[in-house]
C-alpha cells in the first residue's frame, strides 16, 4: 500500500482525498465505557486517516454518512448529539449551533468530531451518499470527503445481529478494496447482502467508488477489525 502524499504539482488534474472511518459512537472517549480501551487503535487510525485527508489541503471537507435524504444539506449553525447514548454531548458541525439549527444523523455528528480533533477550520458539508458524486463534482479542488460508515454488525455471537458466516469474508472483501483503491469493488458491493449483514458503510463506500471510478487512487488501509463483533474499517484514499 503506497503512501499518501501532499496537494499534486501546479497543473495536475484535480484530486479527490478520502478518509474512510466508522461511525460508533463510542468513538467518543465520552461514550467508551469499555475498561481496555478497545478503541483506543481505532481513533488513532480514524486521526491518521484524516491526516492523510487534509495532507491534500482541501477547502472544503464532504462528510458523506446514511441519513440525509436526496438534496438534504448540512452546514454551519447545524449540530448533533449523543444523548441517545447516554452522554450529554452536543458537537456543531461547523462553527457555533444556531438557533433553530438542523439535527445531523449520528456518522455526521461523529464526522464533525474527528473534523474537530484535527483542528480543520474550514468549509464543511454534510451529504448522503445518494449526492455525493455531484456534490463533489460541484465544489471547487480541491475537495475532501469524509465517508463515515461501519462494516458488518454480524462478526461475533456478542454483535448486535448475532454470528453469521458471511459477515467476516464480506468485510474482508471490502478491506481489501480500500487498501488497492478499488474503485469499482466499492461500487459494486452487494447493497442486498450489505444490509443482510447490518453493514451500514455500504452505501456510503458504493457511492464513493462510483464517484471516484475511473481514476488513479493512492490507498493506505489503516485499520481492518472487529473488537465488539462489528467490522471497522479506516482507511485513506488520494484520486487523481
Amino acid at each position: 500500500m503506497s503512501a499518501i502524499e501532499g496537494p499534486p504539482p501546479p497543473g495536475a488534474p484535480a484530486a479527490v482525498a478520502v478518509a474512510f472511518c466508522p461511525a460508533p459512537p463510542l468513538l467518543l472517549p465520552a461514550v467508551e465505557v469499555s475498561g481496555d480501551n478497545v478503541t483506543t487503535a481505532l481513533r488513532a487510525a480514524c486521526a491518521a486517516a484524516v491526516g492523510d485527508l487534509l495532507a491534500l489541503r482541501p477547502e472544503v471537507v464532504v462528510v458523506v454518512g446514511d441519513g440525509p435524504g436526496p438534496g438534504e444539506r448540512f452546514g454551519a449553525g447545524d449540530a448533533g448529539d449523543l444523548r441517545g447514548f447516554g452522554v450529554d454531548v452536543e458537537i456543531p458541525f461547523e462553527h457555533q449551533v444556531r438557533p433553530g439549527g438542523r439535527r445531523l444523523p449520528v456518522p455526521h455528528t461523529l464526522g464533525a468530531w474527528l473534523l474537530e480533533q484535527v483542528g480543520f477550520a474550514g468549509v464543511r458539508v454534510g451529504v448522503g451518499p445518494a449526492d455525493l458524486g455531484q456534490v463533489v463534482r460541484d465544489l471547487p479542488a480541491p475537495v475532501g470527503v469524509l465517508a463515515m460508515g461501519d462494516g458488518s454488525a454480524r462478526r461475533s455471537v456478542k454483535a448486535p445481529g448475532y454470528l453469521d458466516d458471511a459477515a467476516a469474508p464480506f468485510d474482508a472483501a471490502v478491506a481489501r478494496a480500500l487498501g488497492s483503491g478499488d474503485a469499482g469493488s466499492l461500487a459494486g458491493l452487494d447493497e442486498v447482502e450489505g444490509a443482510r449483514l447490518l453493514a451500514t458503510g455500504v452505501p456510503v463506500w458504493r457511492a464513493v467508488g462510483a464517484a471516484l471510478a475511473g481514476r488513479r487512487i493512492t490507498a493506505r488501509l489503516h485499520y481492518d477489525a472487529a473488537p465488539l463483533g462489528v467490522g471497522y474499517l479506516a482507511a485513506s484514499w488520494l484520486a487523481t
